[in-house]
């Protein structure tokens, strides 16, 4: 049997890079993709023949179907795992004041590239992937894992792009992970606390409490929760510190309500 094949998205730095590493170590191919091309070429030839490196903008749609059909062709027509973990904090501050106006002085448009980046881009991913796992050669299926945050989970009064991109992702995999799981793929997501990546400007990292850093340990741990244990699917597990918590969704306020969540989805599928 062939090594199994995973794309990893925003690849070059943080989580990305701690994850491609650890993938190699256990005998994985891994697909790095990211937007910085020196840097993602560069890490790709140190860490040898078992990286191939994409440059790659997951807000363009056009980049990142290059990318899973160059994944699936170096992958001998194998792909099993996609890593959604590319994302951006705010481009813009919703709170802004003196906005810049147009000419009928009227504030120009928001920027939404944080939605963009962080949400559209793996609705995307997922859509791309599902094609491709259908398609697998050994065996059909794969695993997917999103990068969502404790700002998913939590509201983040200081980025409510970010925050609502995040909470979207932890309903997106609830949404998608049961449905997906009926043919052998999974959607699963990790909500990191406060992790050490490019995100955080190098002056917040010099006086962050070091008592509140979660090691980039309990991530690869969750990491290896979802990829060894293919029952686990729509779940939400937020790393904090030394730990793994899987959060479940809220209880249903009504048995009305839990049927319009549940027992709906027969009338509204294939029609």
């Amino acid at each position: 049997m062939s090594k199994p094949v995973a794309i990893i998205t925003g690849a070059a730095s943080g989580i990305g890079l701690a994850l491609t590493k650890h993938l190699i170590s256990k005998d994985w191919l891994v697909i790095m993709a990211d937007i910085n091309t020196k840097l993602g070429t560069e890490l790709s030839a140190e860490l040898g023949s078992s990286t191939l490196f994409v440059t790659t903008n997951v807000a363009i749609y056009s980049q990142q179907a290059q990318l899973f059909s160059k994944a699936f062709e170096w992958g001998g027509g194998r792909l099993d795992f996609f890593a959604a973990n590319a994302g951006i904090a705010k481009t813009q501050d919703l709170y802004e004041e003196n906005e810049a106006l147009d000419e009928n002085g009227v504030p120009k448009e928001l920027d939404l590239t944080t939605l963009k980046v962080d949400l559209d881009a793996v609705v995307q991913g997922i859509w791309l992937f599902k094609y491709f796992a259908r398609k697998n050669k050994e065996k059909k299926g794969g695993k997917v894992v999103i990068t969502s945050s404790m700002g998913g989970l939590y509201p983040m009064e200081s980025d409510p792009l970010y925050t609502a991109a995040k909470h979207a992702l932890v309903g997106l995999t609830r949404a998608t992970g049961t449905r997906f799981h009926r043919e052998d793929i999974t959607v699963n997501c990790i909500c990191p606390a406060f992790v050490p990546t490019n995100l955080a400007p190098k002056e917040v990292l010099a006086i962050f409490p070091k008592e509140h850093i979660t090691p980039m340990s309990t991530l690869l741990r969750a990491y290896d929760m979802f990829l060894e244990d293919s029952s686990l699917s729509a779940k939400v597990a937020e790393t904090s510190l030394d730990q793994v918590h899987f959060q479940e969704p809220p209880e249903f306020s009504s048995e009305s309500n839990r049927w319009l969540a549940t027992a709906t989805k027969e009338l509204w599928e294939d029609k």
